[in-house]
C-alpha cells in the first residue's frame, strides 16, 4: 500500500479542495485496480489530503498516470460543446443525449460533466423572462466578458498543463508562478482582485498576467465537477453543495473527513444535507467521520464570479 501526502493542497482553499477531488476522480479512472481512497489530516498548518493506493507505487508512477489520463481528455466532447455555458436548450439536450448513448458504468465521464454543467430541464431567465438557454452550474464563473470563457479556459488548461504543473500543485507550496491569462477557473480566492482591495487597477497589471495561477491545480479542479452534478429542484437548478441564502447569495459548503474513503462515499458526503444548515451539527458530523466543514461565498464582480476566502461553518 502507498500513501501519498499531497502537501501542496490546502483543504480550506476552494481551489485546493476541488483539486483534491479531481485527483481522486482521475486516479479512480486510471488506477482503478489500486482502489484509490482519499483522507485528510492536519499538516503544515492546514487540512491536507493524502491519497491511498493499494499497490506500491512511486510518485512518478502516480504523476505519469494522472497526466496520461488528463491528456486523453484533450479531445473530450464535453469540453467542446461551446466556449461558455450560455447554450440553447436544444443544443445542450442533443449533447446530453450523445453523452448518454456513449456512457457505461465504467466510462461515464462525459455524462458526468454534462450533468455538472447544467440541465435542459430548467430554462435560464433574464430579467425574469425566459432566455431560451440552459440554467447552469453554480461553479460557472465566466461567460465571455473580457475574452474569458468557462469552457474555453478548460480547453486551454487541458492543452497546456504538464506533469511539472501537476507535481508542484500536489506536492509543493503553491507559489502562483504560472501565467494567469486565460489559465484560471476563478475558483481560488487569490483570483478575487477587486479594485477596492488593490493599490493598482488589476485590469492593467501586466505582472499579474505573467504570474498568478496554478495550472495544475486548476486542471485537476476541473475534474472535480464530475462529482458535483446539478439537479432540478422545483423550478430552479441546484448545484451539489450550494444553497442560495437571501441577502447573502450563493454559499458553497464542503466537508473534510479523516478516514480514507473511495469515490462513491465521497459523492455521498458532498451531497450531505446536514452540511447546509446555518450551523451544522458538529457532533453528528463527527460521528460520520467529518472533522471540519468549510463554507465560501460566491460573489459577482462586474460580469465575473469568484469564490472568496472560506471559513469553518
Amino acid at each position: 500500500m502507498t500513501d501519498f501526502d499531497l502537501d501542496g493542497i490546502d483543504g480550506g482553499n476552494p481551489l485546493g479542495f476541488l483539486a483534491a477531488l479531481g485527483t481522486i476522480a482521475v486516479a479512480s479512472r486510471c488506477l482503478s485496480d489500486d482502489a484509490p481512497r482519499l483522507a485528510w489530516s492536519t499538516r503544515l498548518g492546514a487540512w491536507r489530503p493524502h491519497l491511498v493506493l493499494r499497490a506500491e507505487r512511486h510518485r512518478d508512477d502516480l504523476l505519469d498516470a494522472l497526466h496520461r489520463e488528463l491528456t486523453a481528455a484533450s479531445d473530450h466532447l464535453a469540453f467542446s460543446i461551446g466556449d461558455d455555458l450560455s447554450l440553447a436548450l436544444d443544443a445542450f439536450r442533443k449533447s446530453a443525449l450523445l453523452m448518454q448513448a456513449k456512457a457505461a458504468p465504467q466510462h461515464r465521464v462525459g455524462a458526468d460533466f454534462l450533468s455538472a454543467f447544467g440541465s435542459d430541464a430548467i430554462e435560464a431567465s433574464t430579467n425574469d423572462k425566459p432566455a431560451g438557454k440552459i440554467a447552469d452550474t453554480a461553479f460557472r464563473t465566466m461567460s465571455g466578458a473580457g475574452h474569458q470563457h468557462f469552457l474555453g479556459t478548460m480547453r486551454t488548461l487541458v492543452r497546456d498543463t504538464t506533469i511539472a504543473h501537476l507535481e508542484k500543485a500536489l506536492f509543493a507550496q503553491w507559489r502562483y508562478d504560472d501565467p494567469l491569462e486565460k489559465h484560471s477557473m476563478r475558483w481560488d480566492p487569490h483570483d478575487d482582485v477587486r479594485r477596492a482591495l488593490r493599490w493598482n487597477n488589476p485590469s492593467g497589471d501586466r505582472e499579474r498576467q505573467r504570474t498568478g495561477s496554478m495550472w495544475g491545480a486548476n486542471r485537476l479542479a476541473i475534474e472535480a465537477l464530475t462529482l458535483l452534478p446539478t439537479i432540478p429542484v422545483r423550478n430552479r437548478l441546484r448545484t451539489t453543495g450550494f444553497r442560495e441564502v437571501p441577502r447573502q447569495g450563493a454559499l458553497w459548503t464542503w466537508p473534510i473527513w479523516t478516514a480514507p474513503i473511495g469515490l462513491d462515499s465521497i459523492r455521498s458526503l458532498l451531497a450531505l444535507s446536514d452540511l447546509q444548515h446555518d450551523s451544522p451539527d458538529r457532533d453528528n458530523l463527527t460521528a460520520r467521520g467529518i472533522a471540519e466543514v468549510y463554507r465560501t461565498k460566491r460573489i459577482t464582480q462586474d460580469k465575473y464570479r469568484n469564490l472568496v476566502i472560506a471559513n469553518p461553518a
